[in-house]
């Protein structure tokens, strides 16, 4: 399935990280899509080692690092050899938590894991090491939503803190939602 159409789709699925210290999930509140003729993706025109992830096929993560200090974390979607990609910009914290605040090193719930770089910190994400790794039970997956969030409760808007290709409206959330990252 292409980026632009998962994206929104996996709002409301709850994504689950086994960690040495126990279990943790949130709810993924709000994505972006990325695609290979984007000119804002890692995949843009080519394959590097780095981004090698994204031309897999889907259900894998690409965790990639960024600005020199941030670890941010993508679901590959899509065939063999098309670079694409959703990244999971924010995410409501459900159990775990005592777990998500020591990672972060905060105690504020709602800023737990309101950003890109704040969700992988909470998911306690400090290398690039799951970057190619499959979806699975034994280290991170996805949970489908007992309840679809319902089309009505979708926003789509510009993607944010990019430089290229920022008009386009694919970075979705859960209108209203307090764990989305701020404007």
């Amino acid at each position: 399935m292409p980026a632009i159409e998962a994206a929104p789709l996996l709002l409301g699925w709850t994504l689950v990280r086994q960690t040495p210290k126990g279990v943790v999930k949130l709810k993924i509140v709000e994505t972006e899509a990325y695609h290979q003729d984007d000119e804002a993706s890692h995949s843009f025109k080519w394959r590097t080692a780095r981004t090698a992830p994204m031309f897999e096929t889907g259900g894998r993560l690409y965790v990639y690092f960024t600005y020199g200090m941030h670890y941010c974390i993508n679901i590959v979607v899509g065939s063999a050899g098309v670079g694409e990609a959703v990244l999971l910009r924010a995410a409501e914290p459900l159990s775990g938590i005592e777990i998500m605040k020591k990672n972060r090193g905060i105690a504020d719930i709602k800023n737990l894991a309101n950003g890109p770089a704040k969700l992988a910190q909470a998911l306690g994400i400090r290398n690039t090491a799951l970057s190619g790794t499959i979806l699975n039970k034994s280290s991170i997956y996805l949970q489908q939503p007992e309840m679809i969030v319902s089309p009505d409760d979708i926003v789509a808007g510009p993607r944010i803190g990019i430089k290229n290709a920022v008009d386009k409206p694919w970075r979705f959330y859960i209108k209203d939602n307090p764990s989305v990252s701020k404007l």
